[in-house]
């Protein structure tokens, strides 16, 4: 996918809004010269957390021709008070999939736990080894400045692997409850999502365990509704595009 061509998945282009170019909205993979359907892994600390922040752009890459694949570091462990680490990942994994269904996106379950989850050399290696043996065209993942330490986690794991797969994939960052959760996000990128809000939001109440209606109307929707309106659309999701640098040398 060639940098300067970003896919344009809806909507025009505003001032400051740069948006997923026409090349791979059309379905076109040029990397290695081939044919292969473009590929966007989408890549979360718990089960959720691609769904909330990135399932409406999900499912217009889905509909540009995309494989689209949803990854979770962890199964949810921590997430359900009252539950072991393994009762409450039996309830949080089937839910995922469940989703994922609705948003005709593959699921893959990492190895990390809830709540302990470890930035070292092994993580490293881990979450490189399967973005690599995923060769994505195009990577969404947590914002690094986040209150939640998992997600920091999961950020700074998915930036290394692209610095040492040799950035030979787009980063974006989306966000999730903005303000209370991701922290200091001034988006680079919109994806008008109104025409699939409903069923990204039919995905993420598959998360029964979460609370999740409450949450999805208390923070959700207000969001979504508030980048529209910065996109002048209904709903909307946000992103931040990572260039590198071209003195961005890695040591």
């Amino acid at each position: 996918m060639n940098r300067r061509d970003m896919l344009k998945i809806a909507g025009t282009a505003i001032a400051g809004a740069s948006i997923f170019g026409t090349q791979a909205f059309a379905g076109e993979n040029t990397k290695g010269g081939n044919n292969k359907k473009p590929k966007a892994l989408i890549i979360g600390a718990h089960p959720d957390d691609p769904e909330t922040g990135c399932g409406g752009t999900m499912l217009l890459l889905r509909k540009a021709g995309y494989e689209v694949v949803s990854v979770y570091m962890t199964k949810g462990e921590g997430g359900i008070q009252g539950k072991t680490h393994d009762e409450a990942a039996a309830i949080r994994v089937p839910e995922a999939i469940n989703a994922c269904k609705i948003l005709d996106a593959r699921p893959i379950f990492m190895t990390q736990i809830d709540g302990n989850t470890e930035i070292n050399k092994a993580r490293y290696v881990e979450m490189r080894e399967l973005i690599a043996s995923e060769t994505p065209d195009i990577v969404f993942t947590h914002w690094p400045i986040d209150s939640h330490p998992d997600h920091r986690v999961c950020s700074l794991l998915v930036y290394d692997a692209w610095r040492r797969l040799g950035y030979n994939f787009e980063l974006y960052y989306f966000e999730v409850m903005s303000g209370t959760q991701t922290q200091l996000f001034n988006p680079t990128d919109y994806v008008d999502i109104t025409s699939v809000a409903e069923q990204k939001k039919k995905a993420c109440l598959c998360h029964v365990s979460q609370n999740m209606e409450p949450l999805y109307d208390g923070w959700h929707i207000p969001m979504e509704q508030f980048r529209g309106l910065e996109f002048r659309c209904k709903h909307a999701e946000a992103f931040i595009h990572l260039r590198r640098s071209n003195s961005d040398i890695f040591e």
